[in-house]
C-alpha cells in the first residue's frame, strides 16, 4: 500500500470517527454536563492512547518541549472539547459539522502566513464565501434569534485550526505521530482537570447505556480518530492535503443525526451549510497557488 493511499485510508477513518460524535454529543449532554464530558472523554481516550503509544514503539516528550505539548493539548482538545459541547447544546448535528468543515480553510490560511503554502484569488474569495455561509446559517431567522451555540463552534474551529499547526509542528520536531496525539491528549487532562470532581461524581452514578456512548466517543472519536488524523498530517508535505477531507463531515455527520437523532436541518442550515461546503470543494481544488 502507498503512503498516499494510507494517508487517504487514515483520513477517512478520521472523519467517520469523528462525524459520529456529532450525535453521540448530543446524547451524552442528555446525563453529562459540557464540562464533565469533555473530561471524561479524554481521560479514556488517553489511556487508549498511551497503549496504542506503546504498541508503536512511542516515546517521551523531552522536557524543554512539554510547552508545546500542553499548548497542544489545550487546543486539540481541551478548550477544543469544551467550546464543542457548549455548542452542541443549542445545535444540530449538522449545523454543528457545517461550521466545523470551515477548519480546513482557516488551517490553510494559518499555513499560508506560517508555512509559505500559497493560496490565490480564488481561495480569498471562497474565504469569504464561507464565512457567508455561516452569516446565512446565523441570520436567517433574524439578527435577534441569533444561536449562540454557533459563537461557540466558530470557537471550537479557531482551536482545532491551532491545533492542525502545532500537530505539524511537533512533527518537525521529530515526534511521531503517535507521541504528538497521546501526549497532547494527557495534557489536555491539565487543562480540563478543574471539573475533574464533577465529572467523576456525574460518573458515579451512570447508566450502562451512557456509559457505552461515552466510551465510544472515548476511543473512536478521540483516541482512534486522532491518531489517523496525527498519522495522515505526519504523511503530508501539505497541510491542506490532510485538512481538505474535513469538507466530507458535514455530509456523514448530517446522515448519522438523522438516523440516531432523526433530526431534519432546517432551511437555513441546507443553503448557509451548501454555500459553505461549496466554498470549501473549490478551496480544496482550485485555491492553493502553484508553486
Amino acid at each position: 500500500m502507498s503512503k498516499k493511499v494510507q494517508m487517504n485510508l487514515f483520513c477517512i477513518l478520521t472523519i467517520l470517527f469523528w462525524a459520529i460524535a456529532f450525535p453521540l454529543s448530543k446524547v451524552a449532554l442528555q446525563y453529562f454536563s459540557t464540562n464533565s464530558l469533555g473530561f471524561l472523554r479524554v481521560c479514556i481516550a488517553s489511556m487508549a492512547l498511551l497503549i496504542i503509544n506503546k504498541l508503536n514503539g512511542g516515546g517521551v516528550p523531552k522536557k524543554k518541549d512539554l510547552g508545546w505539548f500542553l499548548l497542544s493539548g489545550a487546543c486539540g482538545f481541551g478548550i477544543y472539547l469544551f467550546t464543542f459541547n457548549r455548542g452542541m447544546l443549542t445545535l444540530t448535528s449538522a449545523s454543528s459539522s457545517i461550521v466545523i468543515a470551515i477548519t480546513p480553510v482557516l488551517t490553510a490560511v494559518a499555513a499560508h502566513y506560517l508555512y509559505g503554502e500559497r493560496i490565490n484569488v480564488i481561495g480569498w474569495t471562497t474565504l469569504i464565501t464561507a464565512f457567508i455561509g455561516v452569516a446565512i446559517m446565523m441570520l436567517w431567522d433574524g439578527v435577534l434569534s441569533i444561536n449562540p451555540g454557533i459563537f461557540w463552534t466558530l470557537g471550537a474551529a479557531v482551536v482545532f485550526c491551532a491545533y492542525n499547526i502545532l500537530n505539524r509542528k511537533l512533527s518537525k520536531m521529530g515526534y511521531k505521530a503517535t507521541e504528538i496525539v497521546t501526549y497532547s491528549m494527557i495534557s489536555s487532562i491539565l487543562v480540563l482537570s478543574p471539573f475533574s470532581v464533577q465529572g467523576i461524581r456525574e460518573l458515579s452514578n451512570v447508566s450502562p447505556y451512557y456509559l457505552a456512548v461515552l466510551f465510544t466517543m472515548g476511543i473512536l472519536s478521540s483516541a482512534l480518530a486522532y491518531f489517523f488524523w496525527s498519522k495522515a498530517l505526519s504523511m503530508t508535505e501539505n497541510t491542506s492535503d490532510v485538512t481538505n477531507y474535513g469538507f466530507l463531515t458535514p455530509f456523514v455527520a448530517t446522515l448519522m443525526g438523522s438516523l440516531i437523532l432523526s433530526e431534519v436541518p432546517s432551511l437555513g442550515t441546507v443553503i448557509g451549510g451548501s454555500v459553505i461546503i461549496v466554498s470549501i470543494v473549490i478551496f480544496s481544488k482550485k485555491g492553493k497557488a502553484k508553486s
